[in-house]
């Protein structure tokens, strides 16, 4: 099938090591190919395979836009229309036959057939394109391969290739225990590309979540104009999203060129038309779909804004969104490379060339950031569901992982062991997230087959809704054609289909349509909507806060805000289809929600549903209630007579931990005590007790005198003082005051109050005439005391923790200013031995 030496196109540098390469993969069974773009490698490489391997060559890419454009490049190679020796198959969509040799895949769809059957009959190779860019069903891909390869069919031949050098990771990942896989390296040929720096004057603000400054996008168009005025051949604009794509189309009006949109959500005739060049300039902007596997000819010059549009996990708040973020420098380099595939071109990067330094080398992978829930079911599936064996490049995060795995259980989709049920097997075969295709399955007998579908079509990422109002945003699509609203009844048609003709077991909160619901084909649209999006995310369901107009609580738990002026604003309840909250905020924003009665919320949400005593530190003191909730939200509460003494006391202990010591009675001796005690640890260690204020809290929240607690006012009767005694061992309960005495005796008989504020450093402020006799000061909780001595009038006039030494060399200078300004005091040369005294000489008294 590759096309001879000569041939338009088929020319590239790979082309010179496809006999290495075959020659390593026949021999290994696996090899990792590093080309970087430009070089041919998605194009020839599965050709020179299938001429040399005997059963079909799956090539798996990670966008469907490329998938299908690598198809029509290597159909157009061997002079074939796509569908003969040459096909693909992504969702919705497929052109292949008994005939094809090579077909192109997306890796979500490579994942599903390798679930359906492992052994991929009638495939000689698999080969993974673009590892680099590391999204979870490539990750999957290859760690799924790998086991098929080790388990099933030792003779299936398995490449990955990447454009950037990953190569050792890869090759060992893939040769496992026999070694790492063979490496084969294709150096480009791409010219010289010059960089120009063009940071927008004034800057603009970074991204903030999905927003990005509209000044940027003023910036970008500007430089298009300047890119067309400066340079020749094509421009390829890179921009996060389709709106921003929107927004510079929409501000390029009048140049001389065509302006083509290129994105994922395009119908393939507008993805087309970007990729083939025409009778005039082409002006191109396209996400980061054009980074890598994509070819674009004609193209001499680049405008790189600069961001990129990823996944997110809150995982705290289980929300999960799109945000926009600065791009990594790696995939700069590689946007750059788009501009000398042909010849020599230029790159005007919207950044300067300090900020350059700063980028991130390379882009987070999907498996560190991302929802973790669909992962989580292949993995169960597979088999596999805490991954182990598997060759994934990362693990996944163990935090995101356990509320996967937990989201999963809550579904049905795997047991208490994480083995997959039945139920998660239908879910995953729909072909959605798993919340999707929860709703789709559970929602079809509510509300009818084809609504269920047009919503979790709507919930999809292939539809960019331009309104909050999930329920106007249904109907608007009803009535459009073209566009958006072909790619939605396409979706929602596939959907449909996914639905067995008898509903699973379980299907609808309760297993059954209520017998106060209306008939699928009778419910309003809002009912409708939001039972399908309540089932998708029943957590997200939430309830206007009291006297708010906009601000609600979802039944997670956390705060979530409507967008001003919007037509959803004073709904009471809420089911959110879509929510994000950009940093530093505590409330999530609202982007795609229905507004639905209290019944709706209920049954949508009936696994949230709780009904029972509940005990709690609330408002500054404890709560008993007999309380119903949706999760978070309270729906009906009334008080609790006679609650758990057990409940009682660990909500005292919870108020004492949140709301600190300061709840308690603290009188002046329950502070000097632990001031004593906090010495005695720092100066005796274990086992006298911590008493700093996480330990202290620690400490007396389970003590039995808080225990016995029942409210703010009890806790403010507690002894502190005995509390803090018996935090001592019995052992050494009668030494406290022989080894931390509050007092101590000085020479002249008088017993002086220590100073324990600083806990490592016990003090006694002491008038220098009463220590006489003293060859050095007495030891407390395990150190000398250290002494402050004061003047006949109560002023400091030395500190020292060595008495003995200070005798010695601070007394004679001390000694030396004094005994003139009080003459009627005692200045003895030798301290040490001298007798101490409360009392100065009588006046006329021998000097």
């Amino acid at each position: 099938m590759l096309p001879p030496p000569g041939t338009p196109g088929a020319d590239l540098p790979v082309r010179a090591v496809l006999a290495r390469l075959t020659e390593a993969l026949t021999a290994a069974g696996t090899a990792v190919l590093v080309a970087p773009p430009g070089t041919g490698k998605t194009s020839l490489v599965p050709l020179a395979l299938a001429d040399h391997l005997p059963g079909r060559v799956l090539v798996a890419e990670p966008r469907r836009v490329a998938a299908r454009a690598a198809a029509r490049r290597m159909a157009a190679l061997v002079g074939e229309p796509v569908g003969r020796s040459v096909g693909y198959s992504v969702r919705g969509d497929s052109r292949r036959s008994d005939a094809t040799r090579v077909e192109v895949v997306t890796t979500g769809l490579l994942v599903r057939r390798l679930q359906a059957d492992p052994e991929l009959p009638g495939v000689a190779a698999v080969v993974l394109d673009e590892c680099h860019e590391r999204q979870l069903d490539t990750d999957l891909a290859l760690a799924f391969g790998v086991d098929v390869r080790a388990a099933l069919r030792p003779e299936l031949a398995l490449l990955a290739m990447s454009a950037t050098a990953q190569a050792s990771r890869l090759a060992a990942l893939l040769g496992g225990e026999g070694g790492p896989a063979p490496v084969v390296e294709a150096t480009g040929a791409l010219h010289d590309v010059e960089t120009v720096w063009c940071p927008p004057e004034p800057a603009v603000a970074p991204p903030h979540g999905t927003r990005v400054d509209p000044r940027l996008l003023d910036a970008v168009a500007t430089t298009v104009r300047r890119a067309l005025a400066e340079a020749a051949g094509d421009v390829l604009v890179f921009l996060p999203g389709a709106a921003e794509i929107g927004g510079v189309a929409g501000r390029l009006t009048g140049v001389d060129a065509d302006v083509r949109p290129l994105h994922g959500r395009l119908p393939a005739a507008d993805q087309d038309a970007a990729l083939t060049p025409g009778p005039r300039r082409r002006v191109v902007l396209a996400t980061d779909v054009a980074e890598t596997s994509l070819t674009v000819p004609g193209v001499r010059v680049v405008v790189d804004a600069g961001l990129a549009r990823v996944p997110r996990f809150d995982v705290a708040r289980g929300l999960g969104a799109l945000v926009t973020v600065r791009v990594s420098r790696a995939a700069a380099v590689q946007r750059a490379g788009r501009a000398g595939r042909e010849a020599p071109g230029r790159v005007y990067r919207l950044w300067s060339a300090a900020e350059h330094d700063r980028l991130p080398a390379a882009a987070e992978p999907e498996i560190a950031v991302g929802d973790l829930t669909g992962f989580a079911l292949e993995l169960a599936c597979w088999g596999s569901p805490d991954a182990a064996g598997l060759a994934l490049p990362d693990a996944p995060p163990e935090a995101a992982f356990t509320v996967a795995r937990a989201a999963l259980r809550e579904l049905g989709a795997v047991d208490d062991a994480g083995r997959v049920t039945a139920r998660g097997r239908a879910l995953t075969a729909v072909g959605a997230h798993p919340r999707l295709a929860r709703a789709l399955l559970d929602g079809a007998p509510l509300v009818g087959r084809r609504r269920a579908a047009e919503v979790v079509a709507l919930l999809s990422a292939d539809v960019a809704p331009r309104s909050d109002d999930l329920v106007a945003e249904w109907r608007a699509l009803r009535g459009a054609r073209g566009g958006p609203a072909a790619r939605w009844r396409d979706e929602a048609g596939r959907l449909a289909r996914a639905v067995p003709d008898a509903a699973p077991a379980g299907s609808g909160p309760d297993g059954h349509l209520p017998d106060d619901q209306l008939p699928d084909d009778q419910l309003p649209d809002d009912q409708a909507a939001g039972l399908v999006v309540g089932l998708a995310h029943p957590e997200w369901l939430a309830r206007r806060r009291p006297g708010a107009e906009r601000t609600y609580l979802l039944a997670a738990g956390t705060g979530a805000e409507l967008t001003p002026g919007t037509a959803l604003g004073g709904a009471t309840w809420l089911a959110v289809a879509a929510a994000d909250r950009a940093p530093g905020r505590a409330d999530a924003r609202v982007r795609l929600a229905v507004a639905v009665d209290e019944a709706t919320a209920l049954d949508a949400g009936a696994s949230l549903r709780r009904t029972g005593p509940e005990v709690s530190w609330r408002d500054g003191d404890v709560r008993a209630a007999q309380v119903e909730r949706l999760g978070a939200v309270v729906l009906t509460e009334r008080p609790l007579p006679d609650p758990d003494p057990a409940a009682v006391g660990a909500a005292v202990a919870e108020g004492l931990r949140r709301e600190g010591l300061e709840l308690l009675h603290w009188t002046p001796a329950a502070g000097a005590l632990r001031a004593r005690l906090a010495a005695a640890h720092a100066g005796l260690g274990d086992p006298w007790p911590a008493v700093d204020d996480a330990a202290l809290l620690a400490a007396l929240a389970d003590s039995p005198a808080v225990a016995a607690a029942r409210d703010r006012a009890a806790l403010r009767r507690v002894d502190v003082a005995g509390a803090l005694r018996s935090l001592v061992p019995w052992q050494l309960a009668g030494r406290l005051d022989e080894l931390v005495p509050e007092r101590v005796v000085v020479p002249t008989g008088s017993a002086l109050r220590v100073d324990y504020a600083d806990p490592s450093v016990p003090t006694l402020s002491v008038r220098v005439q009463e220590v006489f006799g003293w060859a050095d000061a007495p030891v407390v909780a395990g150190r000398p005391l250290r002494l402050q001595l004061l003047s006949p009038a109560s002023r400091v006039i030395a500190t020292t923790g060595d008495l003995a030494g200070f005798w010695v060399t601070g007394w004679p200078g001390v000694r030396s200013e004094l005994r003139g300004r009080y003459p009627r005091h005692p200045w003895p040369e030798d301290p040490a031995s001298a007798a101490p005294t409360r009392r100065a000489k009588p006046r006329g008294g021998p000097g």
